[in-house]
């Protein structure tokens, strides 16, 4: 089966492993070894004679055809184990430790979650899960196959769907499906079948036979999801999938990957917006500084205590404000300055709200967290301020 094509701009900065019995060019030639002498066969037995030792087995005859050829079973009832599995995995760039000992499990018909801030190490695991960059050093195994030993098996199973998708802007988005269809051993029929048919799911259609250079951003992070999928993968690894999403599509990419997932595919999902994740999502995997963590569980947490939300017009100076008064404090999820606090109840938040303004913080909102994310992700003592 033919390897997946490179995708622009995920050139990996060292080769990965493509498994045993390929031959590097330019090595030394060894001379060929002499021609084995073969024995020469025995003569014919004579059929009325009967050989000795066991029972001769039987000749089909045109009343007895021989019995069709048993077809081999499916990978998953030969025991290959299914989902996602990491232990110890790390890889550094220079001295940069992007990935340092992550351990993990993303079970095969469930959505796992990647959670963690910029920088934590995400887009690298993800690489590293796809067969797209090599690990230092640690075991990984995806839809059961290592990613260096079994590259090429394992990249015709992955589905893999980076947070930009660089396209052939020359090419129809069915150019370029079919042409990765291709390139993952579909047969020409078959990868233009598939090709229309997630064409259609992502509602890509009427842009079928159009340069891709006239997609929007939204659009060709559409036709990033249908590359991933045209080769109907055993593991999907999305990167920000919902980047550059209008709503209607945030809703179906949602329903898609819960009909994946029930379908029995390992699904694994790294994005920044948790309210988006905590409708879908089954497990959590938490990164921090490479690292794979623990949240602190809710129930852990003191019983009065909650997180709320606030926003200020000008955030340089509520990030001051809580400084000055000793309120300790956290940078939110997202990226409009948003600050988390725990706060006992309603009455500590009214106090905060009333000694900002007093003070001119221009906070024009205050919430409590409502996500089982977003309260987890919160909780993780390496992101305190």
């Amino acid at each position: 089966m033919s390897d997946s094509l490179p995708e622009p701009g995920n050139i990996p900065d060292q080769p990965v492993g493509t498994g045993a019995g390929l031959v590097t060019a330019g090595t030394e030639s060894t001379p060929e070894p002499p021609e084995p002498i073969r024995p020469t066969a025995p003569p014919d037995p004579d059929p009325d004679q009967p050989a000795s030792g066991a029972e001769q087995p039987s000749r089909p005859t045109d009343s007895e055809p021989e019995p069709p050829p048993v077809a081999p079973e499916p990978s998953s009832r030969l025991g290959r184990p299914a989902g996602i599995r990491t232990h110890q995995v790390k890889r550094a760039f220079g001295r940069v430790k992007a990935v340092d000992g992550v351990t993990f499990e993303a079970p095969a018909g469930a959505i796992t979650a990647l959670i963690g801030p910029n920088g934590s190490g995400k887009t690298t695991l993800l690489l590293i899960l796809a067969g797209l960059l090599k690990p230092d050093s640690g075991s990984v195994q995806v839809a059961g196959f290592d990613p260096v030993l079994g590259n090429v098996e394992l990249r015709s199973r992955v589905g893999w769907m980076p947070d930009a998708f660089g396209t052939w802007d020359t090419l129809t988005p069915l150019e370029i499906l079919t042409t990765f269809a291709r390139a993952y051993g579909l047969s020409a029929a078959r990868g233009r079948q598939r090709a229309e048919q997630m064409l259609d799911q992502v509602h890509l259609t009427e842009f079928a036979r159009s340069p891709a250079r006239v997609l929007s951003r939204g659009q060709k992070q559409r036709l990033g999801l249908a590359r991933a999928l045209v080769h109907d993968p055993e593991a999907l690894l999305l990167d920000e999938p919902a980047s550059g999403l209008d709503p209607r599509s945030r809703v179906e990419l949602r329903d898609t990957l819960r009909d994946l997932a029930q379908a029995g595919k390992t699904v694994l999902v790294s994005s920044h917006v948790l309210s988006e994740l905590e409708e879908v999502y089954d497990h959590a995997v938490f990164l921090s500084h490479g690292r794979t963590v623990d949240p602190t569980p809710a129930s852990e947490r003191p019983a009065s205590a909650r997180g709320w939300r606030l926003h200020a017009l000008d955030p340089a100076s509520l990030r001051g404000f809580l400084d000055d008064a000793g309120v300790p404090w956290q940078a939110g999820s997202g990226a409009s300055g948003e600050v988390i606090l725990d706060l006992t109840g309603p009455e500590s938040a009214s106090q905060i709200l009333r000694a900002a303004i007093a003070a001119g913080v221009p906070v024009h909102t205050i919430a409590p967290l409502s996500g089982r994310l977003e309260e987890a992700y919160l909780t993780l003592d390496e992101e305190r301020k």
